[in-house]
């Protein structure tokens, strides 16, 4: 009994998990371990200079023993003095109301419970009994489901929560351990009979997985755990001098807008460009779940490595990742209001997105122009009346000045290094045959001339709108 406290009692000092003067809040289910994080917080509190406090959530999930629990959890705190607070959740009517999963459920109200505490009665210090085989377990799921550095790391020894933090002193001893000590201590506990199925992740790999690994190697529950505490300081490092690159690196040119530059970006190491794209989605999500994906963060990087000119991710909740020609852009995706097909008035200005356009009888253009002003000239007999403005089309072509077929606008746009975000919306003008006759401030057709021919006797002019 003595090596197991001395052990626990080493690893907060190490860990500086507990100063003196804390209010330690202990998370207590009424289970062996949790019985016995508070049975040795209870004997040591005095030496340690603290001030304990009891949290318990019946979930109401097992009836009348989910209620036992409760019962014994306040019974044993108060025969030993200390302050307990308790409550019971109806998680079965929250589920019946509001969907989701159980566990997930649970945990949220537990922990908002938790929270409430801590801000009510100037608690810092919230405490729960995971130990090492918690640990391993975490470690393996972690694998199992996405094999990120982030999920491999487990549970953390401590960590920032609500105004304070919560900390983990059991995490360097096992299940077998905790439950030898509780025995010496000669205090009893409450089973959960829900731990025996499978009917949770958690469960399948305690039941099955674990005593496979534990018969190879009896310590390798300490193992994930000392594992887990070098991955993360290994990790905290690299995001560290990753946020040093971040903030050479990208730009933030609006609320929701930031940018890097492609070629600089691949100079740094592998290991802190995929750091960076985590920072960068952090400044976009505050969902770790959303952005920690570990599928999203490799086709970001896939898109950083490519030489294709122009490509897009669509990401979650409206927003975007997208390669323009040596900048990355990540952004919230702009709500596009749909450009109509309008008729143009010849020989009178028509005001569009960006630009203003003219075209009609050289005579009666009498505006002054830009510097900037793009001026063709064209035949009115080559064309066909009436002209129009509207958005490409799919098959839509163009014969440009000098080629013997028409140019594909799919690869006019490749070829003039427009953004795929602008693709689009890029406004065109077509004749009555649907021809498309110029892609505005871009490219004309044949029929137009930068230098005035003989027949032409209708201007065109594109000029930048001011900002």
């Amino acid at each position: 009994m003595r090596d197991f406290e001395q052990k626990v009692l080493q690893f907060i000092d190490s860990e500086h998990l507990v100063n003196e003067g804390n209010r330690l809040l202990i998370a207590c289910s009424g289970g062996v371990d949790s019985m016995a994080l508070l049975t040795f917080f209870d004997k040591y509190k005095k030496m340690l200079g603290i001030e304990l406090f009891v949290a318990h959530v019946d979930h109401m999930l097992r009836g009348e023993q989910s209620a036992g629990d409760r019962m014994f959890v306040e019974q044993f705190c108060e025969s030993r003095n200390i302050p307990c607070f308790s409550t019971a959740i109806p998680i079965p009517q929250l589920l019946a109301e509001r969907g989701g999963n159980s566990q997930a459920v649970c945990r949220k109200e537990r922990y908002a419970f938790f929270t409430a505490i801590m801000q009510e009665q100037a608690i810092d210090t919230l405490v729960t009994a995971h130990h090492a085989d918690d640990q391993l377990e975490s470690i393996l799921m972690g694998l199992a489901k996405a094999g990120t550095v982030t999920g491999m790391q487990g549970i953390h020894v401590k960590r920032l929560f609500t105004k304070g933090i919560i900390i983990r002193p059991f995490l360097m001893v096992t299940k077998d351990e905790i439950e030898g000590y509780l025995q010496k201590s000669g205090v009893s506990f409450r089973e959960d009979v829900s731990n025996a199925k499978d009917n949770y992740t958690r469960n399948r790999f305690r039941h099955h997985v674990v005593p496979l690994l534990k018969a190879e190697n009896e310590f390798i529950a300490q193992h994930a755990t000392e594992f887990s505490m070098q991955l993360m300081q290994d990790d905290a490092y690299l995001r560290e001098l990753a946020q040093e690159a971040s903030d050479r690196l990208v730009t933030k040119k609006s609320e929701n807008c930031y940018e890097v530059e492609i070629t600089a970006f691949l100079r740094e190491p592998l290991a802190l460009q995929r750091r960076i794209i985590l920072i960068l989605l952090n400044y976009l999500y505050n969902d770790t779940n959303t952005f920690q994906s570990h599928t999203l963060c490799t086709s970001i990087l896939k898109m950083f490595q490519t030489q294709n000119g122009s490509s897009m991710i669509n990401l979650p909740k409206q927003f975007v990742v997208s390669r323009q020609y040596g900048i990355m852009f990540f952004k919230k995706e702009q709500e596009k209001t749909p450009i109509s097909p309008k008729e143009l008035t010849l020989n009178e200005w028509d005001e569009g997105r960006g630009t203003r356009v003219y075209i009609g009888e050289t005579s009666r253009m009498t505006a002054p122009l830009s510097e900037g002003a793009q001026i063709y000239y064209v035949s009115a007999d080559t064309l066909n009346f009436p002209l129009r403005v509207r958005t490409r089309e799919v098959g839509d072509r163009i014969q440009l000045p000098g080629m013997s077929e028409p140019k594909r606008l799919s690869r006019l746009f490749i070829d003039e290094k427009v953004p795929l975000t602008k693709r689009d919306d890029w406004p065109l003008i077509v004749d009555a045959h649907n021809e498309v006759l110029a892609v505005i401030g871009l490219r004309v057709s044949s029929n137009f001339s930068r230098t005035r021919r003989a027949e032409d006797d209708y201007v065109f002019v594109v000029e930048s709108k001011a900002d």
